[in-house]
């Protein structure tokens, strides 16, 4: 191990899923037309005592992950938002839909056809054009907030109309986790299966699912004191330890634990796994924060978990570091139901970023 790097499992096992796919993925093509090494049914399991999900191996745009999260969580479905703020990822997918959208139209001179970097200014600077051509669909923020909802643009007024309201999954699960933690029924869905082909692009992370359990004492107590030691071990006895329960029940210490599992379907695992990890994981501190738990574990099931064709070499330098400890991040200010929410990176230290290109 190299002096100044220590190992964390976040990172190793990351690791060890590129290694997997590299040894044991077989060709396939994609709809992408780029091609990949594909296989099936992988999992990540992070225990979020060891630290925030953020791997170091390679650094992660944190913002571009941040605002994302916040704009599934306003139920936006317009990159508008993005765009003002710096995130690019999905500026692709709307150029896409925009090309295709004006392809099918005759008689549009080329002289009106705008390239990518001209189309996303146009989103920056024109309210008008953005509501037309930078929306989406029924994606993920539409799912979570609005699930079956349904809306129509009036080309005359210029103003969306809700036709059809939705249910709001993000609320709904706050609202059960307060009042009914032990359910098996505390998920939030984005696939859904009316909705598909209204969607510039399906889902790829298409559900996820909490669970909690309660604390031990011991467990409540290490929260509470910041110790590492046992009760016993700091000198507790019996009564001592009724009494710092109630100090703790005063204070409103958290009596309970909460993991979250997630689907993927699809899963770019050299640009868009370390993305998903990180974003479930703040996803998780903030709905821990919201009711009032402790995060515990953070859990993907991975279906086709692929490397692009084009990523070997980016994957390959990945391999070759160490991870540093992983960061802590403290969120504040939370309020999911709005979409809103602060947060502080603490010690987030790693290793240069690795350019690749995305694949749409």
């Amino acid at each position: 191990m190299c002096a100044g790097f220590m190992e964390n499992k976040l990172d190793s096992d990351y690791q060890l899923l590129l290694r997997h796919i590299l040894s044991n993925g077989v060709v396939k093509k994609d709809r992408t037309g780029t091609g990949t090494l594909s296989t099936f049914g992988c999992q990540i399991r992070h225990e979020m005592s060891d630290g925030f999900p953020l791997l170091t191996t390679k650094k992660m745009a944190v913002k571009t992950m941040i605002t994302e999260l916040k704009w599934f969580l306003k139920g936006d479905t317009n990159i508008k938002y993005l765009v003002d703020n710096g995130c690019n990822v999905w500026n692709g997918d709307a150029y896409k839909k925009y090309v295709s959208k004006v392809n099918m139209q005759p008689g549009v001179p080329m002289d009106d056809f705008l390239e990518q970097k001209e189309f996303i200014q146009r989103i920056k600077t024109d309210d008008e054009f953005a509501n037309k051509w930078g929306e989406l669909g029924p994606i993920y923020g539409n799912q979570w907030r609005a699930w079956g909802s349904q809306s129509q643009y009036n080309n005359i007024t210029k103003e969306t109309r809700t036709t059809r309201p939705g249910i709001d999954q993000i609320k709904n699960l706050i609202t059960e986790l307060h009042n009914n933690p032990d359910s098996r029924r505390l998920m939030v869905n984005a696939w859904n299966v009316d909705q598909l082909d209204s969607m510039t692009l399906p889902p790829c992370h298409y559900g996820f699912q909490v669970y909690t359990r309660e604390l031990t004492f011991a467990e409540r107590y290490k929260h509470y004191s910041g110790s590492d030691k046992t009760w016993e071990q700091g000198g507790g006895n019996a009564y001592g330890k009724i009494t710092a329960m109630d100090m703790m029940d005063d204070e409103e210490v958290p009596i309970r634990a909460i993991s979250l599992m997630w689907n993927q379907r699809s899963v770019d695992t050299f640009l868009g796994l370390p993305f998903n990890i990180a974003s479930y994981g703040l996803l998780l501190e903030l709905l821990a924060v919201e009711v009032n738990m402790i995060p515990d574990e953070l859990i993907g099931n991975l279906g086709d978990t692929h490397l692009y064709s084009n990523h070997k070499v980016q994957a390959a330098t990945q391999l070759g570091r160490e991870g540093f400890d992983l960061p802590r991040i403290k969120v504040s200010n939370v309020n999911l139901v709005e979409g809103q929410f602060d947060y502080e990176l603490i010690n987030y230290n790693y290793h240069p970023s690795i350019k690749a290109a995305l694949s749409n």
